[in-house]
C-alpha cells in the first residue's frame, strides 16, 4: 500500500465529508495562512493543530487516527489524559472551544 501524504489525505477527507476548507479553519481556530500552508503541503502542523482540524472536520475516530498516523505522530490513547479528552470530544462531536473547555477543567493543556 502506498503511503498517501498528509495534504492529500486532508484534500480526500475534505472531499469525503463534503466541506469548505474555509469553513474547517474557521471551525479549527488556527490560522487562516497557516491552515491553508498545511493543506497545500507547504508545512506539517504540530499534533495539536492537526487534532484541531480533524475536529473541526469531525473526523471519526478511526479518520483522526489514519490522520495523525500518516503525519507520523503517535495515535490518541485512551490512557493518556490528554488524548483521552480528545477521544472523549471526538465521538462526542464537541468543537474545539468545547474540547479547550473540557481539557482547562481537568488541569491539562489545551489545543491552541
Amino acid at each position: 500500500m502506498i503511503k498517501e501524504d498528509l495534504s492529500s489525505l486532508l484534500d480526500t477527507l475534505i472531499k469525503k465529508h463534503n466541506l469548505k476548507k474555509s469553513q474547517v479553519i474557521r471551525c479549527a481556530e488556527i490560522s487562516e495562512v497557516y491552515a491553508y500552508q498545511i493543506f497545500s503541503g507547504i508545512r506539517v502542523p504540530d499534533r495539536k493543530k492537526l487534532l484541531c482540524l480533524a475536529i473541526a472536520m469531525e473526523l471519526s475516530l478511526d479518520e483522526v487516527q489514519s490522520l495523525l498516523k500518516c503525519a507520523g505522530y503517535s495515535t490518541l490513547y485512551v490512557k493518556l489524559p490528554f488524548d483521552s479528552v480528545i477521544i472523549y470530544g471526538i465521538c462526542k462531536k464537541l468543537s474545539v472551544g468545547e474540547i479547550n473547555e473540557t481539557l482547562y477543567d481537568y488541569d491539562l493543556e489545551t489545543l491552541g
